[in-house]
């Protein structure tokens, strides 16, 4: 059984002039990154692995996550791949995990993310918005025969306010 955690960022600040990969998080999405990842920690358990979009939005939030269930610097990555709106380089993540690990928690970008969730997981959602998480179980053996699973939670700023 595999288990996908998927993070979308936490809300940017359009105030900097910076380039898009660059922004960083606003006061808002630095409290909402903190809030759920405190939150999720009590409920979830550990993810094995951690993979981030290298996007500064999207580290600064995995290291929210990172830092709540103490996830080893050996088992949190970047992948400049997750860097995707579309979710086509994300899939290809997904389905190119190593079947050694059964929890694996991605952060990354709408509109990949919530046309992912609705993809994999049987439980429509929307919007997936800033901060929000979604936890997918999927009965295949193999990160690479991965098709429909079961979305066992969801977990968004608005549900703790």
């Amino acid at each position: 059984m595999k288990t996908l955690y998927m993070v979308r960022h936490a809300k940017s600040s359009w105030k900097h002039d910076v380039i898009d990969h660059q922004r960083p998080l606003k006061g808002r999405g630095r409290r909402d990154g903190t809030l759920v990842s405190n939150t999720i920690k009590g409920e979830m358990p550990p993810p094995q692995k951690i993979i981030s979009s290298d996007a500064n939005r999207a580290l600064t939030t995995a290291n929210y996550f990172k830092d709540a269930f103490e996830v080893e610097d050996k088992d949190f990555s970047t992948n400049h791949d997750l860097y995707d709106f579309s979710g086509q380089n994300v899939m290809k993540i997904i389905k190119g995990l190593d079947d050694s690990l059964q929890r694996v928690m991605i952060v990354g970008h709408n509109h990949a993310f919530t046309s992912i969730v609705n993809m994999l997981g049987n439980k429509y959602i929307d919007n997936l918005p800033t901060s929000g998480f979604v936890a997918i179980e999927f009965k295949e053996k193999s990160w690479s025969d991965i098709t429909t699973g079961k979305t066992i939670k969801t977990l968004f700023p608005r549900d703790l306010k």
